[in-house]
């Protein structure tokens, strides 16, 4: 459909009017103007660094005793490692070197002490494994931790263990051996 020409210049006008009316100013320029005043009136507040501390030297005083990455150092580092290493030879030597007893073939988790018995003047306990009822006396190797009876009570066994600690060294602590009281 064409128009007539009469009806071309007002609309043409029209359309002239809207596209002259979008380069005047707008709500947008104002809020721009008032975020660049707001941005100039703030004023950063730094606190001032502090002015560095005075270096003050210090004397060496360890300049008579021994280097610390000297050979002499070393030495002395090699002799006490070889020393504990003998003395932990020496806790683990006579163990290693016995014949081993039938209950040092099982852990202790999986014993268990029934009762305890008066046989000729001294203390024996009852242990149960794998339903097998053992005697033990004190000198009486079982674990498999070297674990040697140490004291039979009426309600315990105490035993010497001999394990290894988190740097590998050879130690000795204390286990027991409680009664179970209704064990099967």
């Amino acid at each position: 459909m064409k128009l007539p020409s009469h009806a071309r210049v007002p609309f043409a006008v029209l359309w002239g009017a809207v596209l002259l009316s979008g380069c005047g100013a707008s709500k947008e320029d104002d809020i721009r103007q008032w975020m660049a005043d707001e941005r100039n009136k703030t004023q950063p507040k730094v606190a001032p660094i502090p002015a560095p501390k005075q270096f003050k030297p210090e004397p060496y005083t360890n300049a008579t005793a021994i280097e610390p990455f000297s050979n002499q150092k070393l030495t002395q580092a090699l002799k006490r490692d070889s020393s504990q290493a003998a003395a932990n030879a020496a806790l683990i030597a006579p163990e290693l070197a016995r014949r081993k007893e039938p209950l040092e073939a099982f852990p202790l988790d999986t014993m268990v002490l029934v009762g305890s018995i008066i046989k000729a003047g001294q203390h024996v306990a009852l242990v149960k494994v794998d339903n097998l009822l053992y005697q033990v006396r004190v000198g009486s190797y079982l674990g498999q931790n070297y674990g040697k009876v140490t004291k039979i009570s009426e309600t315990e066994v105490v035993l010497r263990e001999i394990v290894q600690d988190a740097v590998g060294e050879w130690i000795e602590r204390v286990a027991t051996m409680q009664l179970q009281e209704g064990s099967k």
